[in-house]
């Protein structure tokens, strides 16, 4: 990240605060959210393979699209377990924030594999209402039951840990598919008693809305993070003001928030501070200001008034 302005050398430019506290805003257990992850994978696949059997089985479209779903949902899974791992990477040499980023990089990945996922579903479902098959409603209606269980555990699991994007992708996954999987659960309670299978492939185009309309969201998230937007759930003017209201602060400018992961931010800003003899006290109440709002890497630079203070006394 390039800063506007750097150091110079000029008699009321002061001193050079950096810090990087580790300890987020959000306490993150990565060994726990592993686990959690990895158990998530397990049962979906297992129940992937079982879905995609009786999809065949029964000629059912809304099974076998909720199979190809359910499959990129644990390829999504799979990437934000991969993400969690990049995240608490350690900086080296050449990567100086570690991989952080590339969380946010999965995050965007994520967001593009579940509309394309979207498009196969719209697509395989207009093929069955030009060509409709005859669907067996009892198998289908038992198999999404069986979803819902799977679906609504797994979305369970995430849902305590939403602080991260990655995590909130996955759990808008398996959310959508619990709603998906109800709706499956209706068409085929509706097949075996009117024989109507047109709902069928109806279903499977609101299900295509219901992702559709969860995955923007994420998207957009992804796509403004990875372009180094400040993060959705921090105000930069709420933050501007607090600092500015901290004592022995003059003024503020040349401020940057940027994510560095999906789960940290960053911030460097020039402070004009009142009294050079209160800057140590100055800068870590901000510091401290800085980490309850959010912001886990802060670097301060300081300036101080040129009437207020000579070149030897600073």
């Amino acid at each position: 990240m390039q800063h506007q302005h750097t150091t110079d050398n000029s008699a009321h430019n002061h001193a050079h605060h950096e810090s990087h506290h580790h300890h987020h805003h959000h306490h993150v257990d990565p060994g726990q959210m592993g686990t959690i992850y990895i158990v998530a994978i397990v049962i979906n696949l297992l129940f992937v393979a079982a879905e995609a059997v009786a999809g065949l089985i029964g000629h059912s479209m809304g099974l076998l699209s909720d199979a190809g779903h359910n499959l990129s949902d644990v390829f999504c899974l799979l990437l934000a377990m991969v993400a969690l791992k990049l995240s608490h990477t350690h900086a080296t040499k050449r990567f100086t924030y570690g991989y952080r980023k590339s969380s946010i990089l999965i995050s965007l990945l994520n967001a593009i594999i579940l509309l394309v996922a979207v498009g196969g579903i719209v697509a395989e479902s207009i093929h069955k209402i030009s060509h409709p098959a005859v669907v067996n409603g009892a198998l289908v209606t038992w198999t999404a039951a069986a979803a819902i269980v799977v679906n609504g555990f797994t979305a369970w699991m995430l849902s305590r840990r939403q602080h991260d994007i990655n995590t909130r992708g996955a759990f808008l996954h398996m959310l959508a598919d619990t709603l998906v999987s109800a709706g499956v659960v209706v068409s085929g309670i509706v097949i075996t008693h009117t024989g109507w299978s047109l709902i069928d492939p109806i279903m499977g185009l609101v299900i295509a809305a219901v992702i559709l309309v969860s995955t923007w969201q994420l998207l957009a998230e992804s796509l403004r993070m990875s372009i180094d937007a400040v993060p959705e759930n921090i105000d930069p003017d709420s933050i501007v003001a607090k600092m500015k209201e901290q004592e022995g602060v003059v003024d503020i400018h040349h401020v940057h928030i940027w994510p560095i992961s999906t789960t940290e931010t960053a911030l460097t800003a020039h402070i004009v501070i009142a009294d050079c003899q209160q800057l140590d006290t100055t800068i870590h109440a901000l510091k401290q200001l800085l980490i309850s709002e959010g912001i886990s890497h802060s670097t301060l630079e300081t300036e101080t008034p040129a009437s207020l203070c000579n070149h030897h006394d600073c």
